[in-house]
């Protein structure tokens, strides 16, 4: 019995092409753009669907990525997510969603599942050092896993520079730096790096207290009653390695009755935007999340890997969001 499904050479009959055209559009290869128009049109009419079971065999491919994240419940990674999706849906790839809770064996348990589940590749922003095997495409984001594993990540040094710059700039004279994240070296790390430069080169007071993931937010607490209630000032602007953080730090400051940003003004990491709304939970150096995630596509899905830069650092750039005092125009 005949199918009454449509095949391609029902497609190309349609479009009027040759079959071979018909192919080439189904597996991304460049055709005329007129052609590619007559084929998608006369798919759509007949109601054709690709195979994607038989295309990936032919191109001994899956046309799927992993992506591996710590979580989806912060606003940051959950964009993250979606710019993603959105730059593999754009190349005509699928999406496969890991979360590891920011733990390592969940991270490589996630690349376990990778390995069976046999995608083009991985893109992954683990906080711990990852085990990976270089027979897979691999991307990874704010850490660096090897010398042949493409790095993307915003420029966070320079992001720590305009930190400085700006809280120097709106009136700040005694600075403080705030860190939580992951006890191994990343990407992140600069944050710090590029804020104590810019203190050190103008000769400008700054405190810095480092946290490791999981260690007790009260650290914070008490360098803020030590440096701010009693009739001290000792701290006039602080940035904090995340958004997160920097609302934390905000909410401890109201309670302890120092006014923000009239007495410290405070600058987070990230551009982590209210949900359902544009406004910023806080005066914040935004990272590019687009261009990131655009950028781990592009270097994932290259053919040739030979000459795939070790970092791609992507700019960022400074948004006020009502913690700090900005000049009125």
């Amino acid at each position: 019995m005949k199918s009454n499904m449509p095949t391609m050479k029902d497609v190309a009959q349609e479009a009027g092409v040759a079959l071979g055209t018909v192919s080439k559009v189904f597996n991304g290869i460049a055709v005329g753009e007129s052609y590619r128009q007559r084929v998608e049109k006369a798919a759509e009419k007949l109601g054709y669907q690709v195979n994607e079971y038989a295309r990936g065999l032919r191109a001994n491919q899956t046309f799927t990525v992993a992506v591996i994240l710590p979580g989806v419940n912060h606003p940051f990674f959950a964009e993250l997510a979606q710019e993603l999706y959105l730059a593999l849906m754009q190349q005509g790839r699928r999406m496969l969603l890991y979360l590891s809770a920011s733990r390592p064996d969940m991270e490589q348990e996630c690349l376990q599942m990778v390995r069976q589940n046999k995608v083009d590749g991985v893109i992954a922003l683990s906080y711990n050092p990852l085990q990976v095997d270089n027979a897979l495409p691999f991307v990874s984001i704010d850490r660096c896993l090897g010398a042949d594993i493409p790095c993307v990540a915003a420029d966070n040094y320079g992001g720590g520079r305009l930190a400085a710059e700006k809280l120097l700039e709106l009136g700040c004279t005694r600075l403080a730096f705030f860190r939580t994240g992951s006890a191994h070296p990343s990407e992140t790390d600069k944050r710090g790096d590029g804020f104590e430069m810019v203190c050190r080169t103008r000769g400008i007071p700054c405190e810095t207290v480092r946290l490791n993931d999981g260690d007790s937010m009260e650290v914070f607490r008490a360098f803020l009653q030590s440096n701010l209630t009693g009739g001290a000032r000792g701290v006039d602007g602080i940035f904090c390695s995340t958004d997160l953080l920097a609302w934390h730090v905000q909410d401890m400051l109201t309670e302890m009755g120092v006014r923000v940003p009239e007495d410290v003004q405070i600058i987070g990491f990230d551009g982590v935007r209210r949900f359902g709304a544009e406004s910023l939970y806080c005066s914040t150096i935004v990272q590019p999340v687009r261009e990131m995630a655009a950028a781990c596509v592009e270097l994932l899905l290259k053919k040739d890997r030979t000459h795939t830069p070790a970092l791609v650092c992507l700019p960022v750039s400074y948004a006020p969001g009502g913690t700090t005092r900005e000049p009125v125009e």
